[in-house]
């Protein structure tokens, strides 16, 4: 009944919610459709692989979260390759990735394996690391598997202990749930949906409808198996990864966006510190909310470029 209650909650919170018009930017924004044209593919065993490859040097890798993709760092990704290598994957069940059927597919344990693959692959043996949301989990089992590759890792507001994550819905495996991803796939539902997601997750929200076409259309496609995983698993029983997490030995910097709904980041400020050993001068928290990437990605992309170059 629990679950119930927060889906029509959230549903009703949705619906009132209409979404406004907004002003195009005076410079014209990259579309989806010019996002998918630069990327490449990996066939990993699970499936189809959308990444983008960008740049010389340093390899910088921007992982995305739930429910969003490589889509969400469009703003940074140039800025960043004129000096690095920047590597922005959709991981599978996301954006331009394939979605095959199944569950246990889309652990963070095998998003993890699938992430080392195509570094492999592409022949990159160490790079910074750069992960949002959901992106953190993956980190986390990454680094279980092989620490050693990471040689820096900037956290942005991602999932790492349960004080701090609040997911705006938990479901249980079954009709519901299945019923809630199906409904993203609907163009009405699928607007409501990401303009409720990014009213709670954005201090004003001035995306346009271009900005937010790259989110609506691979729901659309329905790319929503491993977000089911994500609600009915990862939401109900959250790994503690406090064994890990103090065992990293690379450097680690927080930009945080200090108002999120979702993840917060004061209940477990503390324990975040102690784990990972970040320094006073590597923690940087914004006055913005979930969606940093979206509300200041040139501060992002100092704050990397200056914890790389320190």
């Amino acid at each position: 009944m629990k679950t119930l209650y927060l889906f029509v909650v959230c549903i009703i919170g949705l619906t009132a919610c209409k979404p406004k018009q907004i002003k195009s930017k005076t410079e014209a924004p990259m579309t989806y459709d010019t996002f998918r044209g630069q990327q490449s593919y990996f066939n990993s065993e699970d499936g189809k692989l959308a990444y983008i490859d960008k740049g010389k040097g340093d390899v910088i890798v921007l992982l995305h979260g739930v429910p969003t993709s490589g889509w969400l760092y469009r703003h940074m990704i140039d800025d960043l390759a004129q000096t690095h290598r920047v590597i922005v994957p959709d991981m599978l069940g996301f954006g331009s990735s394939d979605s095959p059927d199944g569950y246990a597919l889309y652990s963070e344990a095998n998003h993890a394996k699938r992430l080392l693959a195509l570094m492999d692959h592409l022949d990159i043996p160490h790079w910074t690391h750069v992960m949002h949301d959901a992106g953190g989990l993956w980190t986390w089992e990454l680094t279980e598997i092989a620490p050693h590759r990471i040689k820096r890792m900037l956290v942005l507001n991602t999932i790492i202990y349960e004080e701090g994550f609040d997911p705006p819905i938990r479901f249980e495996e079954g009709v519901l749930a299945k019923t809630a991803m199906w409904s993203y796939r609907s163009s009405l539902t699928n607007t409501m949906m990401l303009n409720g997601l990014f009213k709670s997750g954005l201090t004003k929200n001035t995306l346009t409808d271009t900005d937010i076409e790259g989110y609506k259309i691979p729901l659309k496609e329905g790319k929503t198996k491993a977000m089911y995983y994500f609600f009915t698993q990862t939401c109900n029983t959250l790994k503690d990864y406090a064994p890990t997490l103090s065992k990293l030995k690379m450097p680690v910097a927080v930009v945080w966006g200090k108002n999120d709904d979702f993840l917060k980041w004061e209940p477990q400020r503390e324990r975040v510190i102690k784990d990972l050993n970040i320094a006073p001068d590597h923690m940087t928290i914004l006055d913005a909310k979930h969606f940093i990437q979206e509300e200041q990605p040139q501060t992002l992309v100092k704050a990397l470029l200056k914890f790389v170059n320190d």
